[in-house]
């Protein structure tokens, strides 16, 4: 009865250890790059090629056919073993083997698996890109989280100091040290923090469903972030000048190695379009034998005694084709130009993507750095403010108006650390460094 209770008191202490789970930004990473639909259809356009080069490598093998027909005919008709004619019902039936191979086909089997891997290595780089984009989607909507509920402590944080300022004005406005209005103009906004912080909690729990639904999670209820020890964490990219960053994202980012990799495949299209104008060469293989119960001789031995083979080599030779092979060659080299430009075209997007990123990463910090500033200027007016109005030097309009403000500036330096910080990876990310290693 013992290990029953303790059985049941550890399965309730492991479900409610689930229940309570907060998820750190590196598992939403990891979870979402093995659960999220685009991934895995990334993935399956991937295991694609590998069908692709086996049936490229199919191509070398022999085909082997084989065939066979049953019919039994009345009146009139001819003896398939013997060719004579003669007005009866007889049952017949024949069967044929036969064995191909292209010896020489222009080269087109060759250049079709060398495109199976071209078109292997390009999946291979959406699929690093889209695991890039999702881990920025998941790193994204983290740090809104993050953002929504430290913006939620400043509120429930500087709502507490309103709670003890009515309590003090309450006892001066009973003392009549104070008029009523300012115990009015304390409550008042009392009441706005409160509706803010409800209104700061509806924000948190949308972005934590937008995270769940972008990890596939469907219990939202239960779905939390671990919150806390996030900070500016800079791995020296911050030191780093805008053409380095533009350098190694061209040699590490798949954008421009999925444009190569296109580059490559219109080149083997190409190839393999003019291998048409090539004669093809093949040789073949038949076997084929027949059986009639118009025939006395048993089943065996008309098998074996109307047997045949046929063997030989087959020459095919393009002379005039309605200009198709060329028109499927011209057709192949427009779009290798069109790759081409693509390719260049992707390094002038991602260089002034890379450039963006860079600027809005500076421009972030300086942000972060006047909000900072912002903050202790209105720590310092408040707290001044503060003084005044507990020795009634000042109206509770004017110390509500203070507050406001050292709020508000407590809210934008939330906003402007958290957009550095996101900034920052970005930047990190394009650097080359690992969507599952960056640090925070």
């Amino acid at each position: 009865m013992k290990k029953s209770i303790i059985i049941v008191l550890l399965l309730l202490g492991v479900f409610a250890q689930a229940q309570n789970k907060k998820w750190t930004l590196k598992e939403c990473v990891v979870y979402a790059l093995e659960n999220n639909i685009s991934v895995k259809q990334s993935e399956l356009d991937l295991q694609a090629t590998d069908i692709e080069k086996l049936t490229a490598i199919g191509r070398f093998l022999p085909t082997v056919n084989a065939s066979g027909s049953v019919s039994k005919n009345t009146g009139l008709s001819f003896d398939p073993t013997t060719g004579n004619s003669s007005t009866t019902t007889f049952l017949s039936a024949s069967g044929n083997l036969n064995l191909g191979y292209n010896l020489f086909d222009g080269l087109q089997n060759i250049r079709q698996v060398q495109r199976a891997e071209i078109s292997k290595i390009a999946a291979d780089y959406r699929l690093s890109k889209m695991k890039d984009d999702i881990s920025l989607f998941v790193a994204n909507g983290y740090i809104s989280v993050i953002l929504n509920k430290a913006n939620l402590e400043v509120l429930k944080s500087q709502n507490s100091v309103t709670q003890e300022q009515i309590e003090r004005t309450n006892q001066l406005v009973e003392a009549g040290s104070l008029p009523r209005g300012d115990l009015l103009e304390i409550q008042a906004t009392d009441a706005s923090e409160k509706q803010s912080i409800v209104n700061a909690e509806n924000v948190i729990q949308i972005s934590l469903i937008n995270l769940a639904q972008l990890l596939l999670i469907k219990d939202y209820e239960t779905f939390d972030i671990e919150d806390e020890g996030y900070d500016i964490v800079d791995e020296g990219i911050s030191n780093k000048s805008a053409s380095e960053i533009i350098e190694n994202a061209k040699a590490n980012r798949s954008e421009i190695k999925i444009a190569e990799q296109n580059v490559a495949l219109a080149e083997k299209d190409v190839q393999i379009a003019k291998g048409s104008y090539w004669p093809t060469l093949r040789a073949f293989l038949g076997y084929d034998t027949r059986y009639t119960d118009a025939n006395p001789i048993s089943f065996g031995d008309q098998i074996y005694l109307n047997d045949g083979i046929g063997y030989g080599l087959s020459l095919n030779i393009p002379i005039l084709n309605g200009f198709s092979v060329k028109g499927n060659v011209q057709r192949n080299k427009i779009n290798l130009e069109r790759s081409k430009f693509q390719l260049e075209q992707a390094e002038l997007d991602l260089e002034s993507t890379v450039y963006q990123a860079y600027v809005d990463a500076k421009g972030s910090l300086k942000s972060f750095e006047a909000a900072n500033t912002a903050l202790e200027s209105q720590q310092l007016a408040y707290d001044y403010a503060k003084e005044r109005y507990d020795v009634g030097l000042t109206n509770a309009f004017d110390f509500s108006q203070s507050k406001l403000r050292f709020d508000n500036s407590k809210i934008e330096l939330n906003r402007a650390k958290y957009d550095y910080i996101f900034k920052l990876k970005v930047l990190e990310l394009y650097f080359g460094i690992p969507a599952t290693e960056l640090k925070f």
